[in-house]
């Protein structure tokens, strides 16, 4: 088990699975840094860090890379300056955190659904240790470099953290996230 005084969660503060990764890590006394930007409203605020237009572009990406990449249509030119900074913080927490934990759902092409997806594939990209726990199938998955493999009793093994995932959180995410601090981290 870690110890709580020197484990730090990032994330994106967001409803749904960030909040509940923020909610959890503040009752277990951890540190949390929240990524957002200009314009984007979190449901949390606790460690918030705006990232300025000069932090972004450190973590520059392509909204057509991602939608080759992901296999999906994103936003149009007219929205896409505020999906590139979505993106780009999303980048900030991944590459932040040592190991990454997504709630979400994994698709057939073993891309995870929605925005989270992106996350995901960025972990993978950046080799960092990747768990995904698929709200549809109720368990833990692992990366393991060429697909996902079922993961039990996965637990946080490195103090700097990324907790992310769906806005659509369900009570098995819910409790997925509960578990998982209760197994990594002592009160």
């Amino acid at each position: 088990m870690l110890d709580t005084a020197s484990a730090t969660l990032f994330s994106g503060g967001a409803q749904g699975s960030e909040s509940a990764f923020g909610a959890a890590a503040e009752t277990y006394g951890i540190q949390e840094v929240t990524f957002s930007y200009a314009g984007n409203e979190t449901e949390r605020s606790r460690g918030l860090r705006v990232l300025s237009a000069d932090d972004l572009s450190l973590r520059d990406v392509s909204v057509q890379y991602v939608s080759r990449l992901m296999g999906r249509n994103y936003p149009s030119h007219t929205d896409e300056l505020s999906f590139r900074s979505l993106l780009q913080s999303i980048c900030w927490q991944v590459a932040s955190g040592k190991e990454i934990f997504v709630v979400g759902e994994i698709l057939a092409d073993g891309t995870v659904k929605g925005g989270t997806g992106w996350g995901a594939e960025f972990a993978k990209i950046c080799n960092k240790p990747l768990f995904v726990f698929d709200q549809a199938q109720g368990e833990w998955f692992r990366w393991d470099q060429a697909r996902w493999v079922p993961a039990r009793g996965v637990t946080v093994t490195r103090e700097a953290f990324t907790g992310t995932g769906t806005r659509a959180l369900n009570d098995a995410g819910r409790l997925a996230i509960t578990q998982l601090f209760e197994r990594s981290f002592r009160r």
